[in-house]
């Protein structure tokens, strides 16, 4: 129906007769001369149509925005001085021969160039959200980077394999959706959090190297950085450490950035370990164009008679820690006053402070209402130890240590943003070396840090069990500009190192038998040592279109609370479907 796209026209089909189709982007009347903006997926063309032609000239000033139309015509110059540098087809126009309107259209929701819609009438109506230049930009990047990481992945011997999407229950740290069967009454199917098993068997099937851009379903809490099910591109290798893996990941994330956006990653990524990332920025996702860093005090804290620092400056699982901001002292109390309320979202319970007003006159020169709990020797020593200068301001953190790294880690973070202080535009860092356990105080029991099949970094089972908080695992996540891009590990290959594991995170062997049997009997027939790796695709179009949101990159994305505004899902199932999968719901509860 059409010979050429819309955005495709240019000075070198001036005199060509073309077919274009498209949407009405806009239509003008000026003085009795018909403009039409046609658009497509590739742009926008600037049709005319006057009245020498009746017949067009009337369907033309008939159709309205959004109408679907078809048109011949002829390409031509744009008269002098009508030229439109911003536009790619600015400098020529189509004289409109004929005009066929295909599908009229109701008025839009929303106007395509309104940047103030809400969300929810965006979500309602994606169809329509889907039509602006953005958003299509947007899935076009998205299918462009899905591309070149399977063009990547092809020419280095990766097999494109398919898992299953109805599969078994496995503890991935979130909850599963669950899929009643109708053949198995009483039993259920779960939609997989990742295809983490399947990849381990294609290993120990000979598979050697494996990738899909698969579909993965989590049900948690939402925020700007997670949907109920998201893309992530898989990969398992056999017979390569970290070292080999992290190198060749690196090589692909390099090429996408230069093929897709030209621009250039340092080569190689840094490495940081998980305490040092946690020492220095309280998270191990850190931003490494934020210069802020967190300054552990808590041996000057130790012995001074202010409890609120000197009791987690001596507990074990105690830190007091510093954050120097330059310039800091011409925040407003009420502005300080907004960083105390957001870091109690993390568990602080206050925030304290000391301005430096003129470092010359030593104590007298400072300013905080904790000073008269401070020897001053401590109070100048902080001063010297986090190079603070005059007018610069010091917050500090007491409290657990996960609290401590939670607040001022994400007070690190506000604070760039809000005082402009990133420096640079892209900085990659491998976090390294992540504790093999850690211990759940509530439950108390040990737990996986990342998963049950990460390999430590001995083969002493003994060892192991003895001491679990001081084993770390072989895995290895990749962060972008303090966003987790792809996390993976070197996998468990042994039976008996795999079981050992289950046991110490209180999977019994009949548990462990029930939920894993299959892999513990696959890890007796010949299993290569593997390791991979897992990186979210719809974070990595985030970041390089630079949208504040995975559902800018995301076709049909639920809300915040896990809803599709466009389709009413999720929604009632009849009674009929009920009874054939033996389910009865349980009456509401009535209000009072």
């Amino acid at each position: 129906m059409r010979s050429h796209y819309c955005g495709e026209l240019n000075a070198n089909h001036i005199d060509q007769e073309i077919e274009l189709c498209g949407w009405v982007h806009r239509r003008r009347d000026h003085g009795g001369v018909i403009f039409i903006d046609l658009r497509d997926r590739e742009g926008i063309a600037q049709i005319v149509f006057d009245p020498d032609r009746a017949e067009s000239f009337a369907i033309a000033d008939s159709v309205r925005n959004e109408f679907v139309i078809r048109i011949t015509g002829k390409v031509r110059s744009r008269p002098e001085g009508t030229i439109n540098p911003d536009m790619p087809t600015g400098e020529v126009e189509v004289l409109g021969y004929t005009i066929e309107i295909l599908n009229k259209a109701k008025t839009p929701p929303f106007q395509l160039d309104d940047e103030h819609v809400h969300d929810d009438v965006k979500l309602k109506y994606r169809y329509v959200d889907l039509r602006r230049p953005l958003m299509q930009q947007n899935l076009r990047m998205r299918s462009d980077v899905v591309k070149r990481m399977r063009d990547f992945l092809d020419n280095r011997g990766f097999l494109d394999i398919e898992t299953p999407m109805l599969t078994k229950a496995t503890p991935e740290g979130a909850r599963d959706y669950l899929v009643p069967s109708r053949t198995h009454p009483g039993n259920f199917f779960a939609l997989p959090q990742s295809p983490q098993l399947f990849k381990q068997l294609l290993m120990m099937s000979g598979m050697d190297r494996y990738y899909q851009i698969v579909r993965c379903f989590r049900d948690e809490d939402l925020r700007a950085d997670r949907q109920p099910e998201f893309t992530q591109l898989d990969i398992e290798t056999s017979f390569m450490d970290e070292e080999g893996i992290t190198g060749l990941m690196e090589e692909m994330v390099r090429g996408l950035f230069k093929d897709t956006l030209n621009i250039d990653l340092v080569d190689p990524f840094p490495r940081i370990t998980y305490a040092e990332a946690m020492y220095r920025f309280g998270s191990d996702r850190p931003d490494f164009r934020n210069p802020l860093e967190l300054i552990d005090v808590s041996d000057l804290m130790q012995k001074v008679e202010f409890k609120v620092f000197s009791g987690p400056a001596s507990m074990d699982n105690g830190r007091v820690a510093a954050l120097h901001v330059p310039d800091g002292s011409r925040l407003s109390r009420k502005e300080i006053d907004d960083y105390t309320a957001y870091v109690s979202q993390f568990g602080a319970k206050g925030l304290a402070y000391i301005k430096v007003n003129d470092i010359a006159k030593g104590v007298e020169g400072l300013q905080s209402p904790i000073l008269k709990f401070l020897p001053d020797e401590v109070a100048l020593e902080i001063m010297q130890r986090t190079e603070a200068k005059d007018g610069d301001l010091v917050f500090f953190g007491a409290d657990k240590s996960k609290v401590v790294n939670d607040a001022l880690g994400a007070l690190r973070n506000r604070l760039a943003e809000d005082l402009e202080l990133l420096q640079g535009e892209w900085a990659p860092v491998w976090v390294v070396d992540f504790p093999m356990f850690e211990y759940n105080e509530d439950e108390k029991r040990w737990e996986s840090l990342h998963h049950p099949f990460t390999a430590p970094n001995t083969t002493d089972i003994e060892a192991m069990k003895k001491d679990p908080g001081s084993i770390l695992s072989r895995a290895y996540d990749l962060v972008l500009n303090g966003i987790e891009l792809g996390g993976g590990s070197i996998r468990i290959h042994d039976a008996d190192m795999q079981s050992s594991v289950l046991e110490l995170l209180g999977i019994g062997e009949q548990e462990a038998q029930e939920k894993f049997g299959f892999l513990l009997d696959a890890l007796q027939y010949g299993c290569p040592p593997h390791g991979g790796i897992a990186f979210g695709l719809d974070r990595i179009v985030m970041l390089m279109g630079g949208c504040e949101s995975i559902r800018d990159v995301i076709a049909f994305p639920k809300t915040q609370t896990a809803s599709c505004l466009l389709t009413s899902a999720p929604a009632q199932a009849s009674n009929r479907q009920l009874r054939e999968l033996g389910i009865k719901l349980a009456k509401p509860n009535k209000p009072e």
